[in-house]
């Protein structure tokens, strides 16, 4: 086995060589190579211990990493100026190493990063939600992770990580492995989790969610009720638990 990172700012993993998406890795993120053939790697995600099949070209090797992006999404330009052409954009999450830093850029092997849209590595936030607002309006992606697409449980795991709480990747898994339920007639708060079969959603409020979601398309808040209702109607189940964190 061997220890490689995303050098991509987004890189999927796939089910099986040239199969379906499952989930992504970041750029920065770091795996476990169990096996290499035909220009694929089978990895194992150190964030989440996600398995699956990437592309090898989009593997390096490791490196120190300074930063990671706290915006939504940044980009990378050709000098430490905003007005020089961007190369990369990379999306919140994505960990840098910062070569040197020079008139509020950070150098990098990609190119210069705006400091102000990263923080030192080992930073850690307090409010999930709160990370996870940052992408609202994101279009839904069946297994995306970035701020350029994700889906209901991908919107969980970035609001998690940001705050340095281990989540898995799919919402079956959080479902099992996130926080206690509660109780019943017990109201919920912010930061609460909502599940479904397939699906996840924060709390974001009284009577309100923020989910990644089919129905908008995207990353958007939505009254619970209204949510719960349309969700049942629509085939896909009632709530299956409540969960605090």
């Amino acid at each position: 086995m061997t220890h490689k990172r995303a050098i991509r700012p987004v890189v999927d993993i796939l089910r099986r060589p040239d199969g379906p998406r499952d989930r992504q890795l970041l750029y920065g993120d770091t795996v476990t190579v169990a096996e290499e053939t035909n220009g694929w790697s089978r990895i194992t995600s150190d964030k989440d211990g996600y398995s699956g099949w990437v592309s090898s070209v989009q593997l390096g090797g490791l490196s120190p990493q300074t930063h990671w992006v706290l915006a939504p999404a940044t980009h990378a330009y050709d000098q430490p100026d905003m007005k020089s052409p961007d190369l990369v954009s990379l999306s919140l999450g994505s960990k840098i190493r910062a070569l040197s830093e020079e008139e509020g850029f950070l150098e990098t092997e990609l190119g210069y990063v705006p400091r102000v849209h990263t923080v030192p590595a080992y930073t850690r936030l307090n409010d999930p939600v709160a990370v996870s607002e940052q992408f609202l309006g994101t279009p839904y992606l069946w297994g995306g992770n970035s701020r350029f697409g994700l889906d209901c449980s991908g919107l969980i795991q970035a609001g998690l990580l940001a705050c340095g709480i281990p989540c898995p990747g799919d919402s079956d898994d959080q479902e099992r492995d996130l926080g206690n339920p509660l109780t019943p007639g017990e109201p919920a708060r912010r930061g609460d989790l909502i599940f479904w079969k397939g699906h996840v959603a924060w709390v974001a409020g009284d009577n309100l969610l923020l989910h990644a979601n089919a129905y908008h398309m995207a990353v958007a808040f939505e009254a619970m009720d209204q949510a719960i209702a349309r969700i049942k109607q629509q085939g896909d189940g009632p709530v299956t638990v409540r969960k605090r964190l």
